[in-house]
């Protein structure tokens, strides 16, 4: 594959990012197995791996620490993530310094590494300053533990407001941000997308094939896919929900231009989320062989004007189907009390 750059980092990728969330508990509970997978994804050109502390609750980061523990990981730009819960304890979470000072060194541990290349905030959170939270991204920096940091699922005005705090409190900035983002959720075009081009960053965006819903999965006349995931998740996967249905009708759409194009739904997917400029590298998360090999031949895939014209059609530019795959609520959107008062 070719590579390309992590925003202004200067370290180069490939176009591809293998995402880890699917080995474990989550996916495939087979660690051999999940390690052929790995091991097939570098010898197809892929340098970079994607994890983090919560999936299959460490035990994914095990996984890739033992796929790398062969002499590769220096081959590998090795990324992944804290915020989520990882205990009972309120502390055990979240992105103060106290708990991201504690949870490098628990996935330095499960990776067997002695450094991330990049090191991401999982999620926003509001109760912790973001100079809390650049600052000790910064020390970990300094201290060699991190060599870059980033956020993932920020929107645009905590993006901008990261880069504030970083130039004025003279610390390291967020340099990735990783956006849910494919053709069945395409509302960080309308800002966080022209922010990260704005500010140089590099762009990964989770689930180009919207949790399955463009792996072909979900059609009309089909059983919908009893997975955990989507017996947990009903209003991101019960096709019989108003706005899932939506996403059906969609499906079918982009099928059929698929089919005209002579090219799988799959690598029209990623194909799609790849042909934006500001993109970096989609994040693929496959949890067998057979889905690996699918995606792979997405890299070499351009689509012309008159698809992409017709993508725009059927899915408008900045709409997000089904409001529930945006991975983040602001909690303004969760509680009354900031809208109606106490």
């Amino acid at each position: 594959m070719d590579h390309v750059s992590l925003g202004r980092t200067g370290v180069k990728v490939s176009p591809l990012c293998l995402g880890a969330m699917n080995f474990g508990a989550w996916g495939n509970p087979d660690h051999d197995d999940s390690i052929r997978i790995i091991h097939r994804a570098l010898d197809a050109g892929i340098n970079f791996i994607d994890t983090a502390d919560v999936y299959s609750h460490g035990e994914s980061e095990e996984i890739v620490g033992r796929a790398l523990a062969d002499g590769r990981r220096d081959d590998v730009v090795l990324a992944t993530k804290a915020h989520a819960p990882m205990g009972e304890d309120p502390n055990e979470r979240g992105n103060s310094r106290r708990w991201l000072v504690r949870e490098v060194e628990n996935s330095l541990r499960r990776l067997g590494t002695d450094h991330i290349d990049l090191y991401q905030v999982h999620r926003p959170d509001p109760d912790t300053h973001i100079d809390e939270t650049l600052g000790a991204l910064t020390d970990l920096i300094r201290d060699g533990k991190i060599r870059y940091a980033g956020c993932s699922t920020f929107p645009a005005h905590l993006i901008v407001e990261s880069h504030w705090v970083a130039e004025r409190r003279v610390r390291e900035r967020f340099v990735t941000e990783q956006p849910p983002y494919s053709i069945l959720t395409r509302g960080i075009e309308a800002d966080v997308l022209p922010v990260a081009r704005d500010y140089g960053m590099g762009v990964l965006p989770w689930s180009p094939l919207s949790g399955g819903w463009l792996s072909g999965k979900y059609r009309r006349g089909r059983d919908a896919p009893d997975t955990h995931r989507a017996n947990s998740m009903p209003d991101r996967f019960d096709p019989t929900r108003t706005d899932n249905a939506r996403k059906l009708d969609a499906v079918e759409e982009l099928a059929r231009l698929a089919a005209d194009s002579g090219i799988t739904l799959v690598d029209l997917a990623l194909a799609f989320v790849l042909s934006h400029p500001v993109v970096t590298a989609p994040i693929i998360g496959p949890r067998t062989m057979e889905q690996l090999e699918s995606q792979l031949g997405a890299a070499d895939i351009r689509l012309d004007a008159a698809t992409l014209d017709r993508i725009d059609e059927i899915v408008p530019p900045g709409t997000t189907l089904n409001p529930a795959d945006v991975g983040w609520t602001p909690p303004d959107l969760r509680r009354k009390e900031p809208r109606r008062g106490r």
